[in-house]
């Protein structure tokens, strides 16, 4: 096989990700419905995890596969990407104003999510009982928000209720055929993330670029189109709310939900370049996107060309630098 069939091959690897995600989503939205789940936890969980799936599975193919710095790079390219990729980009279309929730709660959940993280990384091991109090966590967050958010007004409950509705247009009308679209979305991401894994592996063999670099910027771009899509669909609907929240609240999933699962699987050793500079990078431009949201109550296009210009250079840094 040759790069240009690697090249191929990576591309379907997402498509089959991405559209593996989408079926899942569907399937679980109608078993929720099914189950009379309201559209607010349906929204907060199901929709909200679906878009985190793609680097799950990324993730946990490459811990399968003694991958572990790739499975984390793919974490820290995505927030990244999230943070100043796409919101660089959704900015450029229009200013995106931040909403008082993802100032006081989001923004705050995620940095300290960030800062936290580290505590599992300093012994260079993320073992099974670092994922499993992770994952607590995670579902403490997710039951948290569902309570805050039943306690908000009735427009942004309206807000998450129209991005179920987008994210799950025609789901299945009985719960065989349900179910049987969850197992096709699995099976997806399943065959999706072996197909990323490995083409990424051989395309970086062959640029001699390691695994964990192409997992931090091609794999994790990748992955992340899930939350490109919705954040510039929202960016030209003028939905900022959904935008912010989307981009913030994935980044807080990367960390609990992708390390936690993937650790859960199969410990992660992962070397010390990965739990000092390549983590304190991603912390740093987390704490960027942060300062810019907290001061100014809005990231304008002057702070979207700021971000992009930020995600250039973490791309240097991990061409150039960090090979």
């Amino acid at each position: 096989m040759n790069i240009y069939w690697a090249i191929i091959l990576l591309l379907i690897g997402f498509a089959v990700l991405v559209k593996g995600a989408d079926w899942l989503v569907d399937g679980a939205v109608a078993i929720a419905r099914h189950f009379g789940m309201s559209s607010l936890i349906i929204g907060l969980t199901i929709v909200a995890m679906g878009t985190s799936a793609p680097e799950v599975a990324a993730s946990v193919v490459f811990s399968l596969s003694n991958a572990a710095d790739a499975a984390i790079g793919n974490v820290y390219g995505s927030n990244v990407a999230n943070l100043a990729l796409v919101g660089g980009l959704c900015a450029l279309i229009r200013p995106i104003s931040v909403s008082r929730a993802a100032l006081t709660r989001d923004i705050p959940i995620m940095l300290l999510v960030s800062v936290l993280l580290y505590g599992a990384l300093f012994s260079l091991t993320v073992g099974r009982l670092e994922s499993l109090m992770m994952l607590i966590l995670f579902v403490g967050i997710i039951l948290f928000m569902i309570h805050s958010e039943r306690k908000g007004d009735r427009q942004a409950i309206k807000e998450i209720e129209h991005s179920i509705e987008e994210a799950a247009p025609r789901p299945p009308k009985t719960l065989w055929a349900s179910c049987l679209l969850i197992l096709l979305g699995l099976v997806c991401l399943s065959g999706g993330a072996k197909l990323v894994q490995a083409n990424a592996e051989f395309i970086g063999k062959s640029i001699g670029l390691s695994e964990a670099v192409l997992a931090a910027t091609i794999v994790a771009v990748g992955t992340s189109l899930p939350e490109l899509i919705t954040c510039l669909v929202a960016s030209f609907k003028g939905h900022d709310d959904l935008s912010i929240g989307n981009l913030v609240g994935s980044n807080i999933f990367n960390i609990l939900l992708v390390i936690g699962t993937a650790g859960l699987v199969k410990p992660l050793f992962i070397s010390s370049r990965m739990a000092g500079l390549d983590y304190g990078v991603m912390l740093g431009i987390s704490f960027a996107f942060s300062v810019l949201a907290l001061i100014f109550k809005k990231i304008n296009r002057a702070a979207g060309v700021f971000l992009i210009l930020l995600y250039g250079f973490y791309l240097v840094y991990l061409f150039v630098i960090n090979r």
